[in-house]
C-alpha cells in the first residue's frame, strides 16, 4: 500500500500518461482496469483517513486555545493576587495595578497570537487536503471520462 493519497494520485498519473496510445485516438488510451481500480479503492480508503487527520488538527487547535485562555486566567489571578498584597502604600498599589495590566494585555497578546498560529496551521492543513481530494476527484474525472471514451459511452 502506497504511503499516501498523494502518491497514489502520482502513481495513477503515471500510469494514464505511460498508457499506450490508441490508434487514431491520440487523446485514448488503454489502461489495465484493475490496476487503476486497485489506485482508485486506495485513496477511496485513504481519504476519511485525511479527514480524520484534519478534524484531529482542528481539535487540537481548539485544546490549544484553550490551554491559552486557562493561562491568560491564571495570569491575571496571580496579578490581581500580588496587586492586593501591595497595598501597603498609594505608590505600590499604582505600581501593581499598572503590573497586573501589563500581565494582563501580555497573556491576551499571547493568546491572541497562539489562536492566531493555530488558525493558520489548521486552515493550512485542511487547505492541503482539500487540494489532494480536489486533485484526486479530478483525476478519477479523467480517468472515468476515458474509460467512458474508450468504452464508447456517451453521456
Amino acid at each position: 500500500m502506497a504511503s499516501g493519497v498523494s502518491e497514489l494520485i502520482d502513481q495513477l498519473y503515471t500510469m494514464v500518461s505511460d498508457a499506450w496510445g490508441l490508434p487514431l485516438g491520440a487523446e485514448k488510451c488503454v489502461l489495465e482496469r484493475e490496476k487503476v481500480l486497485d489506485l482508485l479503492d486506495e485513496i477511496k480508503a485513504m481519504l476519511p483517513a485525511e479527514m480524520a487527520e484534519a478534524k484531529r488538527l482542528v481539535g487540537a487547535k481548539a485544546e490549544f486555545i484553550a490551554n491559552a485562555k486557562e493561562e491568560a486566567v491564571k495570569i491575571k489571578r496571580e496579578a490581581e493576587e500580588q496587586a492586593r498584597r501591595l497595598v501597603e502604600t498609594q505608590a505600590v498599589v499604582k505600581a501593581a495595578k499598572q503590573r497586573a495590566d501589563e500581565l494582563l494585555a501580555a497573556a491576551e497578546s499571547k493568546s491572541n497570537e497562539l489562536r492566531r498560529a493555530a488558525n493558520a496551521y489548521a486552515d493550512d492543513t485542511l487547505r492541503r487536503t482539500e487540494e489532494a481530494i480536489a486533485q484526486a476527484l479530478g483525476e478519477v474525472k479523467k480517468s472515468r471520462a476515458s474509460f467512458r471514451s474508450a468504452a464508447g459511452v456517451r453521456d
